[in-house]
């Protein structure tokens, strides 16, 4: 289905056709704009909330602004459906997050407008101060620099220690904040409290009023605008004698807060910043999800909801009379609060996705034992080996791509003390739709070489299910890592008594000869339905769930090695330095002398796509793995 933009907007290709256009024009600019994105994520799916919120932002950033040559950053990317569509990508827009189609975040080789490509949070602050530093190094002092970062992403601590630096450099660096209390659930921490107070602060809302005055007679004095900005500088100083301002501490002009929903005040007060020197943050107050009533009621849901009827809000779901087995992340949610139900010492903490790992359901079952610390993988980590230490059970969950900004911590807080920390990593593997950013790719390799941690996959629910309750058990008292990955697996027997899965055992799913098929966590199930189907080839290769990555099961291994000269090892997680080379290692070590033929995540960075796509482009899935035996049983008959 063809979706036509609004008639003011099919006429901006790019940001200077934007620029031609009149002031009084640009709120029908944002009614087009908004229009334009209900209609393609209703029926493509996408983010959603984020980039209704930011519509206004994005009109007037480059409206204000010269981009590309002005530098724009957006935190995490997920709100810069706006800027893509005005950026030269109307027309390609409705192929975002598909296989070979747009990226769903900025992305710098899809566009010069993407000066930096994100994804992860708190990134925007810190790369345009190096951009902003590098520009004043090759002296062009006309360049601005715009970091848009919302409240939630702010909560890292990356982003204060940006903050910290950009205050003593003086650079031409302008910080967007758009705040309306919400990643993608709401936003927790005293930050949020602080900016709520900033924003009812009777203080700081009569100071607002006079900052702005003066503001407006930048415009009349030109030159002399940076002896206004002195006497806006020294407002507010005066005004902090009666309440202090965290960003003026940091030597950061404060600016605001302001309607981030009107854009022509916003196009204002930006032309007025451009003439300002030296760092500023302008605080916006803006709505997730504003423009359709009910993505700003529920803006959790409407994050990113998937298919949806755009009239009734109905979100269209797959249409199958077969029941579904779970989400591996609500076998995590209810399966911990089962076990903490039993075991007192057990907590949760997640970094800002309880119901993204869904973590809050023990939220909500037991909100004194689960912990939502914000934007902040580093502190999670630490802050759960000091759960530890005191002889509690923190299990934290990560996302496995999020797990790479909390390595530091992991071996230095958790495994070098031996802690009992269970790290349960969801999104292990290929993430899907959300693209290289957002890919579980390392998780395996970067932990099976920290000394003392145990590393694991399930090859289903049941078996997630059953590491979970091994990894709290005393005897166990070690750093674990469980991952698994986004999606659905089996159909789980709630009733089903837990089982103690041994630490480093794994087991046969199959017998068979020639072929010894080896994997690790989910594929295993695309070894079994590839299994099946060869045997109706008459190929009976053997398959082994092997569960650890670390400890390998030492005894089966020598088993495999000694009745098995073709070997095939299967893994979602990176090549170089995964499963497989553990598998690998173990047979140099042991002088054993095989065929072993690699499956997994290839050296390369992998785009977005479904998640089938995505395997059968990486070559792991059933029909990859039969080829692999095909061929392994061909080299066999030709020797």
């Amino acid at each position: 289905m063809e979706i036509k933009p609004g008639n003011l907007l099919k006429k901006i290709n790019y940001p200077e056709d934007l620029r031609k256009m009149q002031e009084n024009e640009l709120p029908q600019v944002c009614k087009d704009l908004r229009d334009f994105i209900i209609d393609v994520v209703s029926v493509n799916g996408g983010h959603f909330g984020a980039s209704l919120g930011v519509v206004e932002l994005t009109v007037a950033l480059h409206y204000a602004f010269n981009t590309p040559y002005d530098q724009l950053v957006w935190d995490v990317g997920h709100q810069a459906y706006g800027h893509k569509i005005l950026t030269g990508r109307r027309d390609i827009f409705h192929t975002n997050r598909f296989y070979k189609g747009i990226s769903g975040f900025p992305k710098r080789s899809e566009s010069e407008f993407d000066t930096f490509g994100v994804g992860h949070s708190s990134t925007s602050i810190s790369a345009s101060l190096g951009m902003a530093v590098a520009s004043r190094l090759k002296g062009e002092n006309d360049r601005k620099h715009i970091a848009v970062i919302g409240d939630g992403a702010m909560t890292a601590g990356m982003a204060f220690e940006a903050l910290n630096h950009a205050g003593v450099e003086n650079s031409n660096l302008l910080v967007v904040l758009n705040d309306n209390c919400m990643s993608i659930d709401p936003n927790v921490g005293a930050l949020k409290e602080y900016l709520t107070d900033i924003t009812t602060s009777h203080t700081y809302n009569k100071m607002k009023d006079e900052v702005w005055k003066l503001l407006g007679k930048i415009s009349k004095f030109g030159p002399n605008a940076q002896e206004i900005a002195s006497k806006v500088e020294n407002a507010v100083k005066t005004t902090l004698l009666k309440q202090s301002n965290l960003f003026e501490s940091l030597r950061f002009r404060y600016f605001g807060p302001v309607d981030g929903h009107d854009v022509n005040r916003l196009v204002k007060v930006m032309n007025d910043l451009k003439e300002i020197p030296g760092p500023k943050i302008l605080h916006c107050l803006t709505v997730k999800g504003k423009g359709y009533e009910l993505a700003e009621k529920d803006q959790t849901k409407w994050h990113s909801p998937g298919l949806f009827d755009k009239i009734s809000g109905e979100i269209v779901k797959p249409k199958t009379n077969a029941p579904q087995p779970p989400k591996y992340q609500d076998v995590f949610g209810h399966t911990i609060v089962e076990l903490a139900e039993k075991n007192s010492k057990i907590v949760g903490i997640t970094p800002a996705m309880p119901s993204g790992c869904s973590l809050n359901i023990m939220m909500k079952a037991m909100p004194d034992r689960a912990f939502d610390v914000g934007i902040a993988e580093q502190h999670a980590v630490t802050f759960s080996a000091g759960l530890a230490i005191q002889g509690l059970i923190p299990f934290c969950n990560i996302y496995s791509s999020f797990m790479q900004r909390g390595y530091d911590q992991v071996v230095h807080d958790v495994a070098l003390q031996n802690l009992h920390v269970v790290f349960c990593l969801d999104r292990g593997g290929l993430a899907g739709a959300d693209g290289p950013t957002h890919h579980g790719a390392f998780d395996l390799a970067f932990f099976r070489c920290i000394p003392n941690m145990i590393v694991s996959a399930p090859m289903n629910e049941e078996e997630l299910r059953n590491l979970m309750y091994t990894a709290q058990l005393e005897k166990t008292a070690a750093p674990f890592s469980i991952r698994y990955p986004r999606g659905n697996g089996v159909m789980v027997d709630w009733k089903k008594p837990f089982q103690e899965i041994p630490i480093g055992k794994g087991r046969m799913v199959r017998d068979g000869e020639e072929v010894a098929i080896l994997t690790i966590g989910h594929p295993g199930n695309f070894a079994v339905k590839a299994c099946d189907e060869l045997a109706k080839e008459g190929f009976y290769p053997a398959h082994y769930d092997m569960r650890f990555v670390k400890p390998l099961d030492a005894e089966l291994l020598h088993d495999i090695f000694s009745r098995f000269k073709k070997i095939i090892t299967v893994e979602d997680g990176c090549i170089m330095g995964g499963f497989g080379s553990a598998v690998a290692e173990f047979m140099l070590d042991h002088s054993y002398s095989a065929s072993i033929t690699r499956l997994g995540i290839p050296d390369r960075f992998i785009e977005h796509g479904e998640q089938k796509e995505l395997y059968a482009e990486c070559h792991f899935d059933a029909d990859a793995i039969k080829n692999a035996v095909r061929q392994q049983i061909g080299e066999a008959v030709l020797v």
